[in-house]
Formats: C-alpha cells, sequence, structure tokens
C-alpha cells in the first residue's frame, strides 16, 4: 500500500467500495490519479487559500474603513471622541488634530462674527447721541427764529462739533474694518521718524496747548524707518492723542527711539499709569480707560486697535507698558537699512 494521508484514505476506501475493485487497484488509481493532476490540484488549492486570505483581508480592511469614515462623521460632533483599533493609531491622531483646527476655525468664526456684531452695535450707540444733540441743536435753532445771534453762533457751533464727531466715529469704523484685512495695501517707502513726529506734534498743539502739556521729541535725525508714511502717521497720531487724553495735566509726552540691526524701537511715555485690568485689552476694539463711553477724554475707542492692526500688517508688534506712575507705548517695526538694498555705486 503506497503512503498516503487520512484524505487519501477516505478517498481509496470510497473508490474500494466498488464490488469489482479490491483495495489494492483503488490505491493505484488513486495514486495514478493524484499524479497525474498534480499541478492542477495544487493550483485549485493556492486559489482555495488566495481566495481565503484575501476574504479575511477584506473584512479586516472593511471594518478598518468603517471605523475611519465612523470617525470622520465624528469630526463635525463638537463632544464625540474618535475612538479606532489600535493598528489605526496614526489615522486616530490625524483625525483627531483635524478636529481640533476644525474646532478652532470654527471659534475664530465665531469670535470674528461676534466682533462684527459688536461692532455694529458700539458704532450705532455712539453715532446715536452726536446724532442726537445734532438733531436737536437744528430742531431748537428752527424752532426759535428770533433766538440771539450770540445763543444761536453757539448752537451751530456746538453742532458742528458732534456732526465732525460723527464724521470721525464713521471715518474710524471703516478703518479698523480697512485695517483688519490683510489686503489692505501697504505702499512702503523710507520715512523720516523724526519729521513725522514733529509733524505730528505741531498738528496737535491745539489740544496740547489747552491742557498745557508738550511733546518732547527726543528721535534722532537721522534714524529711519520703512513703511507706509501715511499710514504710521495714523499710529503715532492715535498713540499721542490718547496720551494727551489721559496724562496727567501740564505734563510732559516724551517719544524717543533707537535703531537696532534690523529694527526701530519707537517709545512714547507719559505721565500717568494705566489700570492692569484695562492694560490686557487695552488694544481691543472699544476699548476706553474711562468707564463712560461717551466722556471727555473718550473717543471712539478703536485708535489702538487700528494701531495695532497697522502695525502688525507692517511685521511690526506694539505693546504697552505701565508702572510708577507711567506708561508707556513701545513700537518695534523694520528699519530702513534692513528693508531697503544697497545699490553699488
Amino acid at each position: 500500500m503506497l503512503t498516503r494521508g487520512h484524505l487519501a484514505d477516505a478517498i481509496v476506501g470510497w473508490i474500494a467500495r466498488s464490488p469489482s475493485i479490491s483495495e489494492q487497484e483503488a490505491d493505484l488509481i488513486y495514486f495514478r490519479i493524484v499524479t497525474a493532476n498534480m499541478q492542477f490540484i495544487l493550483t485549485l488549492i493556492i486559489i482555495i487559500f488566495v481566495f481565503l486570505l484575501f476574504h479575511m483581508l477584506l473584512d479586516t480592511y472593511k471594518r478598518y474603513f468603517d471605523e475611519v469614515v465612523t470617525g470622520i462623521d465624528k469630526l463635525m460632533e463638537e463632544r464625540a471622541a474618535i475612538s479606532l483599533s489600535p493598528e489605526l493609531e496614526s489615522v486616530e491622531h490625524k483625525l483627531a488634530d483635524v478636529k481640533r483646527t476644525l474646532a478652532e476655525r470654527a471659534d475664530k468664526a465665531k469670535r470674528a462674527e461676534q466682533q462684527k456684531n459688536d461692532l455694529v452695535v458700539y458704532l450705532a450707540h455712539d453715532i446715536k447721541t452726536p446724532l442726537t444733540s445734532v438733531i436737536g441743536y437744528l430742531s431748537l435753532l428752527d424752532e426759535t427764529p428770533d433766538m440771539p445771534d450770540e445763543e444761536k453762533a453757539k448752537y451751530i457751533h456746538t453742532a458742528w462739533e458732534k456732526a465732525n464727531r460723527l464724521r470721525t466715529l464713521v471715518n474710524e469704523f471703516f478703518e479698523i474694518t480697512r485695517s483688519h484685512s490683510e489686503s489692505l495695501p501697504l505702499h512702503k517707502t523710507k520715512v523720516d521718524l523724526f519729521y513725522m513726529i514733529a509733524q505730528i506734534s505741531d498738528e496737535l498743539y491745539p489740544q496740547l496747548n489747552a491742557c498745557g502739556k508738550i511733546i518732547e521729541n527726543h528721535v534722532d535725525e537721522d534714524i529711519s524707518v520703512y513703511g507706509d508714511s501715511d499710514k504710521l502717521a495714523r499710529v503715532f497720531n492715535n498713540i499721542l492723542k490718547n496720551a494727551i487724553s489721559y496724562s496727567a495735566e501740564n505734563s510732559v509726552i516724551k517719544v524717543s527711539a533707537r535703531e537696532l540691526s534690523e529694527w526701530t524701537v519707537i517709545q512714547f511715555e507719559n505721565d500717568g499709569e494705566i489700570p492692569e485690568d484695562k492694560l490686557n485689552v487695552i488694544f481691543d476694539k472699544f476699548c476706553r480707560l474711562s468707564s463712560a463711553r461717551l466722556s471727555e477724554t473718550g473717543g471712539s475707542g478703536l485708535g489702538l486697535a487700528i494701531a495695532k492692526n497697522i502695525i502688525v500688517l507692517h511685521g511690526g508688534q506694539i505693546k504697552a507698558e505701565s508702572g510708577n506712575g507711567r506708561t508707556a507705548f513701545i513700537i518695534e517695526i523694520p528699519s530702513a537699512s534692513s528693508q531697503i538694498p544697497v545699490t553699488a555705486s
């Protein structure tokens, strides 16, 4: 008897059941059949094995795919945690990163929408008061044609001042909207810092003279910065106006600058401190040191926010420091020497 396994024994036994075939003949028949068809049999076995293996892998990958799809569905669910099989740990981490990024973007968009709504509400609030005053004074003038000329001139002047405030508020509203956009064009040139500070100081002379304050320009005449002159003038003007409004009477506002290798550091210093709770939000829109939104010193609350946006667009930074009875606004902006290429003569 030929050597064979249990399966072969079963096949030979089945063939030997025939009355005309002995077990030895059945064994020989089996051997001949197996020998003649060995390649086919092996091929069939391999095909079956590959099919079963493919089916197992397909089920595994289908399960993984279903897990990934479920994880993707959870990306937009705020509190749903993404949990995958240990084999998919790297995919789980990537999905978690995407979920965190989407949440941050959604939160940022929500804050931006809230800021936009606040901007409209605050602007409407600020416009309402001077607008009501203008209408009130004009109505009074219209209803009292025989009003004395001196009193009439007084009301006309007051209405004119309120109308100018309205114009300032509207202009600052558009300025903060435009300066907050990265698409705001900057026309950069070499800016003479000493001359710009001197010019702004002259323009602010009426406000300075009214409260007995002066601006001391300690900027060296050879210091220049590289930026948009009109927008930088707006920044310095806003900071100096803020210093005039909140510094002590008959005090000195000092402006100084020093040039580093790539940056120019500009400092505006005045008497008077900023409360710590205000110092952290001093550059936020509508932040005022005065609790009254329309106090005598309070502007629109947009000036420093506009200043910060413009400096950031220039690739610089601005900060406020306060203590020991003094307040300083410090600006870092690219110096002209680091930005303008030197051409060979």
